[in-house]
């Protein structure tokens, strides 16, 4: 078994060990009052492993907390292997606002002029102060660092690049990732808001914006996946064993899938790491 296959059994067993499990034959990734949902839910996760019953369905918050965690674990572990795919100092890290990073540290500077004016603040809101789920993010490097090879900088070139601490830079947003266990309209509303934020309020190059389900419904994974391009690509966290269900499921929804995955829309989650090395 490879590495990274061995990460993704990992990864799934993280997930049914805390954020799906099932109430009365039924995984709670599944819309209880979906019949599509629940039966191509129970044939996908039942290729994956067991399941914890649970007599009621966990709350939705803290399923989605889990979820996140298990995302991050996984990313962070990936990350620490592909080094040599992708040199620099990265870590992986929950619930960070996006002004501590180098592309959107002038958004404090804009909270603090709408907090001293009731008009600025009404006009410019609060909707780009975000916190992405899972973010994974490049620390600046120091001098000795890039000069290790030979005197590439100095103090007189390079002063306003954000890679060199020496020019006081902060830590660069690589990639941000939004975590949704399972996909309802609202959650599309909030993913695809936030990646519009990232996209206009940046300042400097943009980071990897993707979006990781474990969504059954292959119409609900569309309304996330498909459209102009918001964001990179929708990683499913179970994409063969779905792919699978609805094939032996004999589901016309098989083909708006294999259009996803066709149109580069749609990967499984273990394409995730490395897409983001790049």
């Amino acid at each position: 078994m490879t590495w990274l296959r061995a990460a993704r059994a990992r990864f799934h067993a993280q997930c049914l060990s805390g954020p799906i499990t099932e109430t009365r034959g039924v995984p709670s990734v599944a819309d209880v009052s979906n019949t599509s949902s629940r039966e191509i839910a129970t044939s996908m996760v039942a290729k994956i492993g067991p399941l914890i019953s649970h007599a009621e369905k966990p709350a939705g918050q803290t399923a989605g907390s889990l979820f996140e965690a298990a995302c991050q674990d996984f990313i962070a572990a990936c990350f620490e292997q592909f080094t040599h795919l992708r040199p620099g100092r990265f870590s992986v890290e929950r619930g960070q606002p996006i002004s501590r990073y180098a592309q959107y540290a002038h958004l404090d500077e804009l909270r603090a002029l709408a907090d001293a004016s009731r008009t600025l603040k009404t006009h410019l809101g609060t909707d780009y102060l975000i916190k992405p789920d899972v973010v994974v993010v490049r620390g600046a490097e120091t001098d000795a660092v890039i000069n290790q090879s030979g005197v590439l900088v100095d103090a007189s070139v390079a002063g306003n690049t954000g890679l060199r601490q020496a020019n006081g830079a902060r830590a660069t947003l690589h990639a941000s990732v939004s975590c949704k266990l399972t996909i309802r309209s609202d959650r599309v509303q909030n993913t695809r808001s936030e990646a519009l934020n990232l996209i206009r309020n940046r300042k400097g190059r943009l980071p990897h914006i993707v979006a990781v389900t474990a969504e059954p419904v292959p119409s609900r994974i569309a309304a996330i996946a498909l459209g102009t391009g918001d964001m990179d690509c929708v990683y499913h966290f179970a994409l063969p064993e779905l792919v699978e269900t609805l094939r032996e499921q004999e589901r016309d929804t098989l083909e708006l899938v294999e259009t996803m995955i066709d149109g580069q829309r749609l990967r499984d989650t273990s394409d995730l790491p490395l897409d983001l090395v790049v």
